[in-house]
């Protein structure tokens, strides 16, 4: 997709330097035979609405956004000026997105001096298992899963609480 709007960008700007020299008169007729050809084609479409790839809609998008919605409504495109903007609009929430996003998705990882919390807590009362050490963090002010304090011990491979209970002497 990249690739397909630097081409884009690279041909529409050698198209702009070849309107440099052009007359104003030459302009308008090329402007005319353009609107003329968008018309055939919306004819010969029917009911069926052209299919515009990522590149040519970020390209549209990028070209007419500033454009006033009135000046955009006398255009003849083939799309409503609605949809130009819109695509304006998904084109930079797909940037922030991208900008935003972690660079590790999922959960972030257990802080290790909870991970050693959970680890002490288990050797050192046995009879406990994971339900119980998990509620001692939430009193202690640690909010953590359940799940996550089960996953620390099976890491750690502490077995389940009666096992561990059963060779304990104390």
């Amino acid at each position: 997709m990249l690739l397909r709007l630097a081409y884009l960008s690279v041909t529409n700007a050698f198209a702009l330097l070849r309107l440099l020299a052009v007359s104003d008169r030459d302009k308008d007729v090329e402007i005319l035979a353009l609107r003329h050809q968008i018309a055939v084609l919306e004819r010969q479409l029917g009911k069926t609405r052209p299919r515009f790839c990522p590149g040519d809609r970020a390209f549209l998008a990028a070209m007419l956004h500033r454009l006033p919605r009135d000046v955009l409504a006398r255009f003849r495109l083939l799309v409503r000026p609605e949809t130009v903007l819109r695509w304006h609009r998904d084109l930079l929430a797909r940037r922030h997105a991208a900008r935003s996003r972690p660079n590790r998705p999922g959960q972030p990882r257990t802080v290790p001096s909870i991970r050693l919390l959970v680890l002490r807590l288990a050797s050192d009362n046995p009879c406990w298992g994971y339900r119980r050490i998990h509620g001692e963090l939430l009193v202690l002010g640690i909010r953590t899963a359940a799940s996550t304090v089960w996953e620390i011990l099976q890491q750690a491979g502490f077995d389940p609480a009666p096992e561990r209970a059963s060779t304990y002497l104390g």
